[in-house]
């Protein structure tokens, strides 16, 4: 149910620019247990103000239970919560300037979409009309203004999730929270949600705590990422350091696609390594590895399958699956390495089911994995 919030001023703004601030959180060694189960671990982290930062891992991490925590709708069993830097630790959800949006969307069925916008600010005291001038102006901007009259029933699911955002957003808060915002739209309209929830959020510099379990998604909206394993903090960092350079095997596997296969570092110079891959050389970043048996991450854009042998060296193979996806083709090939997943794009000319092929690397998408 969505949680209505204590009174406070709520200046009317003309410059949606300015209609919202933006705060850090940080998290200090914070520890949930429910009984014997610790939900979260030791977490710390700190986002900055006017940053997306998600939340991502696969269920049961603890992902949730942080962002609630966040929320202050979990109190913390041990360590501190910060939010602008004032300890709200042992503050209720009331007491903390955050507004969450949830997965259900959690709207009142019997309340217009102006009336389930301006539901917050007119619990918390503020006269109807001018509730729902802040209501309108929120509306606004999510393109909601011709939807004013319409009750929930009679929207899409993508509007209906603009409206909870609305419905959030009125509140001004501090800091705004998504809880698996999008797991209830289709496919395409997943995209194009996400896409507003980012250009919403760099428009107004919010601070957005998003968390997902849909790695495509965490890359496509965030400043920064928090992958989480559990109910630890497996690696924090940018989409693009987590995909070309993940901390551990399971960062490597868990965020997109990856083939991991063995390998042998046979030498060092400066910064780069020679690998030996499945009687292959090639050249990676060593990642502070030494000399010796090594576990590789290969994407699998990073895989090119020729039906003759090519001059560079290649490994052999035998196509034992293959599956047309429109933009392109996803086969399962056997090698010396194992079966490695590999995606075309080239759809010409198709590989049968059973072929002999041959599979080259390319000159990007494969690393080392850190012990």
């Amino acid at each position: 149910m969505w949680q209505p919030y204590p009174a406070r001023h709520y200046p009317l703004m003309s410059d949606p620019k300015t209609a919202t601030k933006s705060s850090s959180v940080e998290f200090r060694s914070v520890v949930k247990r429910y009984g014997d189960v610790v939900a979260v671990d030791a977490v710390s982290f700190t986002i900055e103000p006017g940053t997306l930062v998600t939340l991502l891992g696969p269920s049961g991490c603890g992902k949730t239970t942080t962002l609630r925590l966040i929320a202050g709708l979990e109190i913390a069993s041990a360590g501190q919560i910060l939010i602008s830097n004032r300890d709200v630790t042992s503050l209720s959800a009331a007491e903390r300037d955050v507004s969450m949006v949830f997965q259900s969307y959690a709207l009142f069925p019997h309340m217009t979409v102006l009336e389930n916008v301006a539901y917050g600010p007119t619990v918390s005291g503020m006269g109807k009309q001018r509730a729902h001038e802040l209501a309108r102006e929120k509306m606004a901007l999510l393109g909601l203004s011709d939807f004013e009259h319409r009750l929930p029933s009679e929207l899409s699911g993508g509007q209906q999730q603009r409206v909870a955002v609305a419905r959030a957003l009125v509140l001004e808060p501090e800091v705004l929270l998504f809880d698996e915002p999008l797991s209830n739209l289709d496919a395409k309209l997943r995209r194009r949600v996400r896409d507003d929830i980012r250009e919403l959020q760099r428009k107004l510099k919010l601070t957005v705590v998003y968390v997902t379990h849909d790695q495509q998604e965490a890359l496509a909206v965030s400043d920064r990422i928090i992958v989480m394993s559990n109910a630890q903090i497996a690696q924090s960092g940018t989409p693009y350091e987590l995909y070309e350079q993940p901390a551990n095997l399971f960062v490597a596997d868990f965020i997109g696609d990856a083939n991991i296969v063995e390998g042998e570092l046979l030498s060092l110079h400066s910064h780069r390594s020679r690998v030996r891959i499945g009687g292959i050389d090639v050249e990676l970043p060593h990642r502070g590895l030494s000399p010796g048996p090594v576990k590789v991450a290969v994407r699998p854009e990073a895989l090119h399958i020729a039906a003759y042998k090519p001059s560079r060296p290649a490994l052999a193979g035998k196509i034992n699956k293959a599956a047309y996806l429109g933009t392109h083709i996803e086969y399962t090939v056997a090698t010396v390495l194992g079966e490695l997943f590999v995606i075309e794009r080239v759809l010409l000319r198709p590989h049968a089911v059973g072929a002999d092929i041959w599979v080259t690397f390319g000159d990007h998408g494969t690393t080392l994995i850190p012990a």
